[in-house]
């Protein structure tokens, strides 16, 4: 099957008529349809599926005559899931291309002397629950299955209770005692999030690295009254410190040269005639390193604090996730530019955005390839990548497969 049958196969699926966004949160009903999408490619192409006890799947390639378990696989994929009303390509670009890359690969004779494994790993955008690379931090033991099964969405419903709905144990969250074993190196594609290869006029980018991030939780907390009989002087309101909290985190950012975003909140009691009880916003910061994403919060927060001073609110503040930088390995980064050579100078670029090779760069080899995205436009139906643009990057990971899988040790 071709990458555009592949693309074209997915498209309807979690679409939302009304924004043409996606909503393929962990869990729902569109990812459910997508796991049996990802299932019925791999019986497709004869490779055996694995869900693994986070709910990451895998589709393997074994050599002919191997035995045992897989080992030193080489190893590609993304994720399936969407932040809500997400474009097309974040996410399933690199799932497609994967599967795309293995029936190149094979058309070219290619007898594999290690094994194969197609990927997608579970609830990376953290859409629903509000951690981010749920599947890939269990696997590794970035994060603790206590905590990840008393996560919960905007309805309640915890994670343990969402797994269990969808027919799974979630008895079994945890670190993967295979995972270092089994995989060699693991390459993700992924739509560029930005436009840095558009002003470079290049169609694909290798990673060099992956700025420190993380999310925080602001709680404001004010009285609830009544919106029209209350005077402003005997207010409690705490959305007025939280939007001016907006503000400055805007200021801050640009004082960092970093970004900071409050995307997501919820009011209680959520009343258009009732003055806020609480305001819950989620801020999101990067960093091009470490220190200087410290100094950007603690100043995002001391401004909070003394903005809902100011405003007679009480706020706390709590860090929901952190994740360091990520220096992607110059060995794998270099093999993947040689094998590359073909398509003359591949630029080496950072990314602001966190991506599940970044979780698994802890422990294992990783890198990554882009795809350009010449609208720059990412998290939203605008997400874009020419369909040739495409075809090179799923053409290129075969490349690159190729030479990983012929070789019998990695270099």
């Amino acid at each position: 099957m071709t990458f555009d049958a592949l693309w074209d196969s997915i498209l309807t699926v979690g679409r939302a008529p009304a924004t043409g966004g996606y909503r393929r949160f962990a869990w729902n009903d569109a990812d459910l349809t997508l796991r049996e999408w990802f299932d019925s490619c791999a019986a497709e192409r004869g490779m055996t599926v694995e869900e693994d006890r986070n709910g990451n799947l895998w589709a393997w390639w074994l050599p002919p005559g191997w035995s045992g378990d897989p080992a030193d696989a080489f190893v590609t994929g993304s994720h399936l899931d969407s932040v809500p009303d997400g474009g097309a390509y974040d996410g399933p670009l690199g799932v497609v291309s994967a599967f795309a890359a293995v029936d190149e690969v094979r058309a070219r004779g290619v007898v594999p002397r290690r094994p194969v494994a197609v990927t997608a790993f579970s609830d990376e955008e953290g859409a629903r629950f509000g951690v981010a690379c749920v599947g890939s931090q269990l696997s590794t033991g970035a994060l603790a299955p206590e905590r990840a099964l008393g996560l919960r969405d905007a309805d309640g419903v915890s994670l343990a209770e969402a797994m269990t709905k969808a027919g799974r144990d979630p008895r079994h969250l945890g670190p993967d005692p295979h995972l270092t074993d089994r995989v060699g190196v693991y390459v993700e594609l992924h739509v560029e999030q930005g436009r840095a290869l558009d002003l470079v006029d290049r169609p694909l980018a290798l990673a060099s690295s992956i700025w420190p991030h993380g999310r925080w939780l602001f709680t404001f907390t004010g009285e609830a009254n009544h919106a029209g009989a209350t005077r402003l002087v005997d207010r409690r309101d705490p959305m007025l410190a939280f939007a001016s909290s907006v503000h400055s985190a805007r200021h801050a950012a640009e004082l960092h040269e970093a970004v900071a975003t409050f995307g997501k909140i919820r009011v209680l009691p959520n009343g258009a005639n009732a003055i806020p009880s609480e305001v819950l916003a989620w801020l999101d910061a990067r960093a091009a390193d470490e220190n200087t994403l410290g100094r950007l919060v603690e100043r995002i927060g001391a401004e909070a604090r003394d903005h809902a001073a100011c405003d007679g609110v009480g706020l706390r503040i709590e860090a929901e996730s952190v994740t360091p930088i990520v220096e992607f390995p110059a060995g794998p980064r270099d093999r993947i530019a040689r094998a590359l050579g073909g398509l003359g100078d591949v630029p080496v670029l950072p990314t602001a955005a966190g991506h599940d090779a970044g979780i698994l760069s802890a422990v294992l080899p990783t890198a990554m390839l882009f795809v350009r995205n010449p609208t720059g436009i990412s998290h939203s139906p605008a997400e874009f990548a020419a369909p040739d643009d495409c075809r090179t990057g799923a053409s290129a990971l075969a490349d690159v497969m190729a030479d990983w899988i012929t070789t019998p040790e990695n270099t």
